[in-house]
């Protein structure tokens, strides 16, 4: 058995859901193989190379994968679908906008966001917001998979694979790249931080909001902030965790003023260490925090700021 890893890359660097992912492929079959599908990519597939597990690079380089349009890139991946018992990708917005498509081709059923492979057809991934496990088989020839990276731990970067170049597909002039906004911070990437300062509505508003960067900055941390904060409009929808948010665990994630509501705590109940400050002190987010602190946020921050030094 082979299974394919289609690689989230900027043509420059991977994404590190990528080596996740590989984590999880090699879970799957007794070779793992990367795709790179972009334009001027050489520096990703070097990277792809050196991830521990894999044996073989597949670089698809055409100016249609510039910008990764999931039609162009899951028309290659369909390309050598045939030669695969399993195809992966990280369940980010990525790999979301690509495998269905290559589901939906190849008539199988795509298995979603899995968190553990229990045998090469047996998987296993949360429902109801992260409240149960479901056990999922399939008899599908070829496995078409998402892979929740917080499931998985980073394959290494020590290994040397081949990188092979084959022909790449023409576009499939179905979608035009019009333009992308990127925010701009000089705080970690969300998904990618170790550790996470939120807030919730509990901070109140935008402004106040800013009693959380005093802390952030001593942690080298990122911010994130529940639902309720950003439907209020606190702060930017990038910044959200949880169930219709991004999925984090970092190894220490600090949450300030949030209630916990059940869509929250499915995006970051896996973190390795929970803080949670809260004044209520029957807050769901407490039944998730290794450590709890029933105080007024607008205190105790300040306090914890000038207590780190």
């Amino acid at each position: 058995m082979t299974a394919l890893v289609i690689a989230e890359h900027d043509n420059s660097s991977l994404k590190a859901s990528t080596l996740n992912t590989v984590t999880a492929a090699a879970q799957c079959a007794a070779e793992v193989h990367v795709l790179i599908a972009g334009h001027h990519c050489d520096a990703a597939a070097a990277a792809a190379a050196q991830i521990a597990g894999v044996s073989k690079v597949i670089v698809a380089d055409n100016a249609a994968f510039a910008d990764g349009l999931a039609e162009n890139v899951a028309a290659q991946a369909l390309a050598i679908a045939k030669s695969y018992t399993h195809l992966l990708a990280p369940a980010t917005a990525y790999g979301k906008n690509i495998l269905p498509r290559v589901a939906a081709c190849l008539d199988v059923g795509q298995i979603s966001e899995i968190t553990k492979v229990d045998a090469p057809d047996t998987f296993e991934r949360p429902i109801y917001a992260g409240n149960a496990i479901a056990t999922v088989q399939s008899i599908d020839p070829i496995k078409v998979i998402t892979v929740r990276a917080t499931g998985f731990d980073a394959a290494g970067t020590d290994g040397s694979a081949p990188i092979e170049t084959l022909t790449a597909v023409t576009d499939s002039g179905k979608s035009t790249f019009v333009s992308r906004e990127l925010a701009k911070s000089d705080r970690p990437e969300l998904t990618a931080a170790k550790v996470i300062v939120s807030g919730g509505r509990g901070i109140g508003s935008a402004e106040n909001f800013k009693i959380l960067e005093p802390l952030a900055d001593k942690l080298g941390a990122a911010m994130g902030a529940s639902r309720a904060a950003v439907d209020a409009g606190y702060v930017p929808n990038d910044w959200q965790v949880g169930q219709t948010g991004k999925i984090v665990a970092p190894q220490l994630y600090i949450a300030v003023g949030i209630s916990g509501a059940i869509q929250h705590l499915a995006g970051m109940k896996d973190s390795k260490t929970i803080v949670a400050i809260n004044k209520d002190a029957e807050a769901p987010i407490f039944s998730v925090a290794d450590y709890g602190l029933v105080a007024d946020l607008f205190e105790a921050v300040p306090t914890l700021v000038k207590e780190l030094g």
